[in-house]
């Protein structure tokens, strides 16, 4: 096997849940037709299995500050060289206590980055360029912590309009220190985040939960041309399974090199600070 790869978002939590709420279940049947088990609980070893069949050398879990996950920690601690954190639950509203939290975190555990997702708290009120996210943004850049935050219209029936990547602007603009990573795509808005990707050097997107098959032409013109280094993978498991996104992604019509930069060295180097990785 000659391609490498890092999936940058996986969810091994969901199955702590007994019950998901209903907008989880409308989004599996109504937006991504999955399966009865897509929120069943998860085996390590058959984690570990897909990942070593697809070439996944790293998978990102996500955790939470508000609700840890047992399981995403439990799989850190027996593969550290396998998995590592994405760190989200930061309360906005009340941001000394879990900031002070999240800087100890990074110190005990591979936390890759952080998350928020405007739509998914405080009824989407708050567009990222409200000043109630910038003691997150000031504690990420002063850790130097890569800040993932969801762009796109989001897959459950609530408000989409804040995670607009055009809101990502202005907090570039007042913190360029910031390591700043859209993920879930940016669709319907795709002009306007690689408008956003040429225009700010330290911005990345991420295609979690979309299947590369599906990814825009605009966006693929763009890693072959001007932003090769700018565009990581993820697979979003198990809404979207590894065994599906990753022969997906390899099927793209895109140059070895930047295929390379996509799936492993664009996140080793912006989430684990890797360099020298690339194939050149």
């Amino acid at each position: 096997m000659t391609h490498r790869v890092i999936d940058c978002l996986a969810n091994v939590h969901f199955g702590e849940t007994e019950q998901q709420p209903t907008f989880m279940k409308k989004v599996r049947d109504d937006y991504f037709k999955g399966p009865t088990s897509m929120y069943d609980p998860i085996d390590l070893a058959a984690l570990l299995d897909e990942m070593d069949a697809h070439g996944v050398r790293k998978a990102i879990l996500m955790d939470s500050l508000a609700k840890p996950s047992v399981t995403a920690r439990t799989f850190v601690e027996a593969h550290p060289e396998r998995f590592a954190l994405a760190m989200g639950g930061v309360n906005l509203l009340r941001p000394i206590p879990s900031l002070r939290e999240l800087a100890a975190i990074t110190k005990d555990l591979p936390v890759a980055y952080t998350v928020v997702g405007p739509s998914f708290w405080a009824d989407g009120q708050y567009p990222p360029s409200d000043a109630v996210y910038y003691p997150l943004y000031t504690k990420c850049a002063e850790l130097g912590l890569p800040l993932c935050v969801n762009t796109g219209m989001p897959g459950p029936p609530i408000p989409g309009e804040v995670q607009n990547p055009i809101h990502l602007d202005r907090v570039c603009v007042r913190f360029p220190e910031l390591k700043l990573c859209m993920i879930h795509g940016a669709d319907p808005w795709w002009d306007i985040a690689i408008r956003m990707l040429l225009k700010y050097q330290n911005l990345r997107l991420m295609t979690s939960a979309w299947s590369p098959k599906r990814l825009p032409d605009s966006l693929l013109h763009y890693m072959r041309t001007r932003g090769p280094s700018k565009i990581i993978f993820a697979s979003d498991y198990p809404v979207l399974r590894m065994e599906r996104v990753v022969p997906e992604a390899l099927a793209l019509d895109l140059p070895a090199e930047v295929l390379d930069n996509y799936l492993y060295n664009n996140a080793a180097e912006f989430f684990f600070g890797e360099t020298g990785n690339r194939e050149n």
